[in-house]
């Protein structure tokens, strides 16, 4: 009886030493702040799928798009889930655009940082049927033909592609007519049937319409080249395309792709989800994807995550305010 008492009793106190650290005990939301098809949203699902194909995750985890009020709907749903680690959210630059266009009550503070996956290129596209060959071919054609000639399309209003067209204008002396759409999908199909001019679309959101010899990228607005050598089409690479600079536009932005959870979770929690995707970014599928979507690999995630958050979140104002984009 005593050897069993105390044997129960060492059971006892070994058990907390045993126990696994946390992980979800139901379903996780997987929270898209932008419509079905666009960068965001295709990132979101390829996650879901590694994790699945792998077997990251005992729980399942379910993609939702809440894309009303430029990805306020999904931010704010996040805000006011304090404590449950039981969703999380891919983020773009919205996080930074959307509450200061918009004077919605949020900033990404209210949230957990997690991981930065990756940052995405934006390439600017024409379809291929038009003359231009080179992105100074058609800024000059766009400067020549006037305020209401030209459309181009893009994701939301006072967002990141409505930003860069601006910052296109300041640049070139152009001026377009901006028509927003709700996805970088929707986009790159009214690209295709000639219903917009041209987009300043992510390279995983048109490559599919680039490879069909439908649409034509001119250039990047990165500081440097895409280093992907890999044949998309029969005669190009992501490689090939010029930056902008070099076709004579100073103007250079990459876009955020990262994963927050919300409020006051903990930190182990916030540890499961760094180790989950630092596993998701080892997989063949993941660097595969990097490579078709030309994504710049760059990932961080604690404090060097925050810091480069507060960086980006006073760039993003000095560019809303030279756009006149803030809210009032």
């Amino acid at each position: 009886m005593a050897a069993s008492a105390v044997a129960a009793s060492a059971a006892l106190f070994a058990a907390p030493a045993a126990q696994a650290a946390w992980e979800p005990a139901k379903p996780v939301e997987f929270i898209v702040p932008a419509g079905t098809g666009g960068g965001a949203d295709q990132m979101a699902r390829l996650i879901q799928g590694i994790v699945v194909k792998h077997n990251l995750m005992k729980q399942p985890l379910v993609v939702v798009n809440k894309s009303g009020g430029a990805g306020a709907e999904g931010f704010l749903d996040v805000k006011n889930a304090k404590g449950d680690p039981h969703k999380i959210v891919v983020t773009l630059s919205n996080l930074f655009t959307t509450p200061m266009a918009t004077g919605v009550p949020f900033n990404w503070r209210d949230m957990t940082p997690v991981s930065m996956m990756a940052l995405d290129n934006f390439v600017l596209w024409v379809n291929a049927e038009t003359p231009y060959q080179s992105a100074k071919q058609y800024l000059d054609a766009v400067k020549a033909g006037g305020p209401s000639k030209f459309k181009m399309g893009g994701t939301g209003s006072k967002q990141e592609d409505q930003i860069l067209t601006v910052g296109l204008e300041k640049a070139t002396g152009g001026k377009f007519i901006y028509v927003p759409f709700k996805g970088g999908g929707e986009v790159a199909v009214q690209l295709v049937g000639k219903h917009i001019d041209s987009s300043v679309n992510n390279p995983i959101e048109a490559v599919a319409q680039w490879r069909a010899g439908q649409l034509r990228p001119l250039c990047v607005f990165d500081d440097k080249r895409m280093p992907y050598p890999g044949k998309i089409t029969d005669k190009q690479s992501w490689q090939d395309i010029p930056t902008c600079k070099e076709a004579g536009v100073p103007t250079d932005y990459t876009m955020l792709r990262g994963i927050f959870m919300p409020p006051g979770v903990s930190k182990e929690q916030v540890d499961y989800y760094t180790a989950l995707l630092k596993k998701v970014r080892e997989t063949p599928e993941w660097k595969d994807y990097m490579e078709k979507g030309a994504f710049n690999q760059t990932s961080m995630e604690g404090e060097q995550f925050s810091a480069w958050l507060g960086k980006a979140e006073q760039n993003h104002r000095e560019l809303m305010k030279e756009a006149g984009f803030l809210a009032k």
